[in-house]
C-alpha cells in the first residue's frame, strides 16, 4: 500500500529515466492524470496515454531524452509537501524554481495548475512538487 501517491508517481518517472526506459506505467488518479498533462503541457514528457484496467486505471508516460546525449527532460523532481508536513503559499510567496526555468505544481481550490497559472489567477494553495 502507498501512502503517499504523489510521491510514489515522482519515483516512478526518475527510477524509469535513471534506467533508461522509454516508457514507464503508473497507477491512476484524477490527480496524477492532472500532473501528467502538465508535464506534457510544460514539455519534460513526450507524450501520455490513460488506459482504463476495470479498475483504477494505468498512465503510460512515453519519457524524454536529448536525442544526442540521452540526458533525460526531467533533471530533477522534488516533493515539498508531503503527508507530514504540508506546505502552502500564496501567489506572493511562489518561489521561482531554477532561477523562472523549472516550474512548481500546486494543488489550488480551482485545480491542480503550475504557479505561474496559479499566480495569474490570485490563487494560492499546497506546493506538491518543484520540476526541472
Amino acid at each position: 500500500m502507498v501512502t503517499d501517491p504523489i510521491a510514489d508517481f515522482l519515483t516512478r518517472i526518475r527510477n524509469a529515466q535513471m534506467a533508461g526506459h522509454r516508457v514507464v506505467d503508473i497507477p491512476a488518479s484524477n490527480l496524477k492524470k492532472r500532473m501528467t498533462e502538465i508535464l506534457y503541457a510544460q514539455g519534460y514528457i513526450l507524450k501520455y496515454k490513460f488506459e482504463d484496467d476495470n479498475k483504477q486505471g494505468i498512465i503510460k508516460i512515453a519519457l524524454k531524452y536529448d536525442p544526442t546525449s540521452k540526458v533525460p527532460a526531467i533533471q530533477s523532481m522534488e516533493r515539498v509537501s508531503r503527508p507530514g508536513l504540508r506546505q502552502y503559499a500564496s501567489p506572493s510567496e511562489f518561489r521561482r524554481v531554477k532561477n523562472g526555468l523549472g516550474v512548481a505544481i500546486l494543488s489550488t481550490s480551482k485545480g491542480v495548475m503550475t504557479d505561474k497559472d496559479a499566480k495569474v489567477q490570485n490563487v494560492g494553495g499546497e506546493v506538491l512538487c518543484y520540476i526541472y
